[in-house]
């Protein structure tokens, strides 16, 4: 079972101790709102169904009156609130922090300086502008760190980070659009960072074609894994996903399936 690193008392924000997260729902990314829930009632019923489905940890985008994502704080406020009044203290909330939401790195900080109601955590791309500074601010906040790590160079410089071992948890983000190629991707990022001394704990996904061969991958591994309609709109077999929720039921029978199996760990 993966396990998280909490953040150190001096960079916690008051609130529950949460639980592991070996499953987390990804409810919308980037999709247009028709493709994904949007506003913050569809994603607090999106959540609370893929809780239900067996999810112990949830990553939106919020976004504005008319759908763009966005990091303002009262777009933030309202998605994570209401997410929050669905799912209960004792579920992670992640929120992105993506550059392509608001591109100007004194930007990203102004939004996440003022926001007024804290994610649990906040996933920060490696390879953008002003990560570091970025993640340390979060943390001062009292929000904790989920470090995306896109490639091997993006692995090369989390190490090279002081902080790296006050984050939650590293994301290994296999962005490729196909089994073999994701595949090779997570075990070469997840590969530097335990010659660099990163055991543990990691969050290991795919995109589109990538995302059920990498889930697989990362389950017989032991690592934390992710899904939803963020990553991927199909099922393991192809068929059209009608929802977050069949997702994560899919996902957790594959974790089960694994589980059964002798022989699994991390590696």
């Amino acid at each position: 079972m993966a396990r998280v690193w909490l953040p150190s008392a001096s960079s916690c924000h008051a609130g529950p101790v949460l639980t592991d997260v070996t499953l987390q729902a990804c409810l919308n990314g980037g999709r247009p709102p028709g493709q994904a829930p949007a506003t913050p009632a569809a994603l607090a019923s999106a959540a609370a169904d893929a809780v239900a489905a067996g999810a112990q940890g949830l990553h939106v985008h919020p976004r504005d009156a008319g759908g763009s994502e966005s990091l303002l704080p009262g777009d933030v406020g309202a998605a994570v609130a209401a997410v929050r009044a669905a799912v209960g203290a004792d579920v992670e909330i992640s929120v992105t922090t993506g550059a392509w939401v608001a591109p100007g790195v004194a930007e990203r900080g102004a939004c996440v300086e003022a926001w007024e109601v804290l994610p649990d955590s906040a996933s920060v791309n490696w390879h953008e502008d002003g990560a570091a500074e970025l993640a340390e601010l979060l943390q001062a906040r009292g929000v904790g760190i989920e470090a995306g790590l896109w490639s091997v160079d993006d692995a090369v410089g989390f190490l090279g980070w002081p902080g790296r071992e006050s984050v939650r948890r590293v994301l290994v983000e296999a962005i490729d659009d196909e089994g073999p190629a994701g595949v090779a991707t997570a075990a070469a990022v997840v590969a530097v960072l335990h010659r660099g001394g990163v055991r543990g704990p990691l969050l290991v996904h795919g995109l589109g074609g990538s995302t059920w061969p990498v889930l697989r991958w990362s389950a017989e591994r032991g690592h934390a894994v992710r899904i939803g309609l963020e990553d991927v709109l199909v099922l393991p077999d192809g068929s059209p996903a009608p929802d977050n929720a069949a997702l994560v039921r899919a996902a957790a029978e594959v974790l089960a399936s694994v589980a059964d199996r002798p022989g699994q760990g991390v590696s």
